[in-house]
């Protein structure tokens, strides 16, 4: 584990398969070309990145994102409205209610292992979350590094996937929860007959050349040509691959941490927490370019 420091941005890996801390930058005043530069290479090396400390206006996190492409305005809540009307970039992710009303998404129960967006055509290429609250106990994000994992891939299942495609099932959440429109599928246990999109199984990254697997969620899952036992089989092999302890590193939140990370050849969870903890996090998404492919 080497630290190193470029243009005031110092970069610190975690020691694990991916994540790296960056420090010698405040977010919430404007960064130098040479420090995006040196960032956006972190991130490209590194996968997930994370600056602590930070105090950050929802101005603040919009700017910086920014600096990584175009993004993605935040879906509307179930009120009809988006949660920061005048930030509408902003997606706010908390257990909280106000009124009677919760005031974000994803509550306070464990997210499985997913790739955000992954069900759409072009899934965004990154995340930045941003930590208000965060409970003294639970709530802690893990990432894993999908390159790796790919590359460890016995020869077996590397045949067995190659140019093979994965249906990314769009109708339930990363907390299992069914989506607004979706619930004519609640009980469907084919997942053949559930709507989604298929990307595949094996992606090439579009700035650095790198294999990843690419598998989104495991629920309701269904690779394109096999029928459903063949399929599930094969996912089951695939994903006790992928979650092994060697490709993963985990975030143990603090209030102002800001975590950044590549969408497109890594995953994440988030374990539960005690919902009479307050967890107030605001993210943004910045819109993918290319297909996965």
């Amino acid at each position: 584990m080497t630290t190193t420091t470029m243009n005031t941005v110092t970069i610190t890996p975690s020691g694990a398969a991916l994540g790296a801390d960056i420090t010698g930058v405040d977010l919430s005043g404007p960064l130098t070309d040479d420090q995006v530069t040196a960032i956006v290479d972190a991130w490209h090396q590194h996968l997930v990145l994370r600056f602590r400390g930070q105090s950050l206006s929802d101005a603040d996190l919009i700017r910086f994102s920014k600096h990584f492409g175009e993004l993605d305005l935040a879906p509307i809540s179930s009120s009809g409205k988006r949660e920061i009307p005048e930030y509408p970039e902003i997606v706010v992710i908390s257990n909280v209610k106000e009124g009677g009303h919760s005031i974000g998404s994803l509550g306070n129960a464990e997210a499985e292992w997913h790739t955000d967006m992954s069900y759409v055509e072009m899934p965004p290429k990154m995340s930045c979350l941003y930590s208000l609250e965060v409970p003294e106990q639970g709530g802690n994000t893990s990432f894993l590094n999908m390159y790796a994992a790919y590359e460890a891939l016995p020869d077996d299942l590397k045949q067995a996937i190659t140019g093979k495609r994965c249906k990314h099932d769009i109708s339930r959440n990363s907390a299992g929860e069914v989506r607004k429109g979706f619930e004519e599928y609640a009980n469907e246990s084919d997942p053949r007959k559930i709507p989604g999109t298929y990307h595949p199984l094996v992606c090439t990254h579009p700035m650095t050349g790198r294999q990843c697997l690419y598998l989104g969620r495991r629920g309701n899952a269904h690779i394109e040509g096999l029928d459903v036992e063949e399929s599930e089989a094969l996912l089951d092999k695939l994903w006790a691959h992928a979650i092994a302890p060697d490709f993963r590193w985990d975030q143990v939140w603090q209030a102002g941490d800001l975590i950044l990370w590549d969408n497109r050849c890594t995953m994440h969870r988030r374990d539960a927490f005690d919902d009479s903890a307050r967890r107030i996090m605001h993210r943004t998404q910045v819109k993918g370019e290319t297909r996965p492919a």
